[in-house]
């Protein structure tokens, strides 16, 4: 069995999506070119510092709030802190 490639199961990916979904995907990824902060994180080195378990909890935390829909979009915090 051939190993499938990121671009493989990308392409794999796209193929799912519905037309609003592509247009949403491709709205995103033309949105981040141009931004700088997306570039410098980019390009920042990856962070190979171990986590700590409160650390790890924490984040496990947080992924459980976001998929239950207790989180903020990042237009709310713009206009909560404007």
């Amino acid at each position: 069995m051939t190993p499938v490639t990121a671009k493989e199961r990308l392409r794999n990916l796209v193929d799912e999506l519905s037309e609003q979904e592509a247009v949403d995907a491709l709205k995103l990824f033309q949105d981040r070119s141009g931004e700088p902060m997306v570039r410098a994180l980019d390009n920042a080195p990856i962070d190979d510092e171990p986590s700590t378990e409160e650390e790890d909890a924490s984040a496990r935390k947080a992924w459980e709030e976001y998929k239950r829909g207790e989180s903020f979009s990042a237009d709310e915090i713009k206009r909560e802190l404007t």
